[in-house]
C-alpha cells in the first residue's frame, strides 16, 4: 500500500458498489472517484435521490493527495456510529480522492452502537472490495535518442521497470519519449550510460504525475 504522505498515494481506476447485511437491515455501500469537495457533494446528493426511499444515506469522502479534506455525515443515525467509521475506513486505506455513501434500508431490529458501527465500516469495506485500484506517482518524462543499434538495449531496459515507450519515432535515429517513476529515473539513466556506452542521448523533458494499476 502506498503511503500517502509519501510522493504516491492510492486512487480509484474505477468504482465500485457492494452490500452488507446485518439483522436484515441491508447497507449498500457505493463508492466514486471525486476529485473536488463539489464532485464529492454532488455524488452524495445523487444518490439520497436515488435511494430516496431509504431510512439513512450516510457518507464520507477524502479530498486530497494527503487526505487535506474530509468530511462525514450519519445521517440522522446515533452521533458517531456511520460516518466517522466510514472515514475512518477511507482514512485508512490509503486511497485519496475518493467518497463513499452507504446506504441503509432498516430492517426492523435495532443493531446498538456496536452493531452500526460493524455494519457501516464493513459495508464500506465490501464497497472498496469492488473498485479498481492504481498508483498515483510522481513521474519524470524523458525523451531518448538511439542509433539503431543501441534500441534493443533500451527496450531491455525499460521492460525491466514495466515500462513502455509513450511514443516512437523511427527516423535517421530513434527517438522513444517514456515515462519513469521518479525515484527510477536516476538509477536507468545510470543503466542506460553503462550499457550503450553513453551513446544514447537523454533529455528531461519534465515531471508529472501517472497512475499505474496497483499489482495484486
Amino acid at each position: 500500500m502506498a503511503d500517502a504522505g509519501n510522493s504516491s498515494y492510492r486512487v480509484l481506476l474505477s468504482g465500485g458498489q457492494g452490500e452488507y447485511e446485518e439483522k436484515k437491515s441491508r447497507f449498500i455501500a457505493t463508492v466514486r472517484s471525486c476529485q473536488t469537495e463539489e464532485e464529492a457533494v454532488s455524488f452524495i446528493e445523487e444518490m439520497k435521490k436515488k435511494y430516496w426511499d431509504a431510512r439513512h444515506n450516510c457518507s464520507a469522502f477524502c479530498i486530497g493527495s494527503r487526505g487535506e479534506l474530509t468530511r462525514c455525515s450519519d445521517d440522522g443515525e446515533p452521533s458517531g456510529t456511520a460516518g466517522r467509521p466510514m472515514l475512518e475506513v477511507l482514512l485508512g486505506s490509503g486511497i485519496r480522492n475518493v467518497a463513499v455513501v452507504v446506504t441503509r434500508y432498516f430492517g426492523g431490529v435495532l443493531l446498538g452502537t456496536g452493531g452500526l458501527v460493524r455494519a457501516y465500516t464493513q459495508a464500506v469495506k465490501e464497497g472498496l472490495a469492488a473498485c479498481e485500484v492504481g498508483v498515483m506517482r510522481q513521474g519524470t518524462e524523458l525523451l531518448l535518442e538511439a542509433e539503431y543499434n543501441d534500441v534493443g538495449k533500451v527496450l531491455y531496459l525499460l521492460g525491466n521497470r514495466g515500462v513502455q515507450p509513450a511514443e516512437s519515432e523511427y527516423a535517421e535515429k530513434v527517438r522513444l519519449k517514456v515515462l519513469l517513476a521518479k525515484e527510477d529515473a536516476e538509477s536507468f539513466q545510470k543503466e542506460l550510460t553503462e550499457a550503450t556506452a553513453a551513446r544514447v542521448k537523454v533529455e528531461k523533458l519534465g515531471e508529472t504525475e501517472f497512475v499505474r494499476k496497483e499489482e495484486t
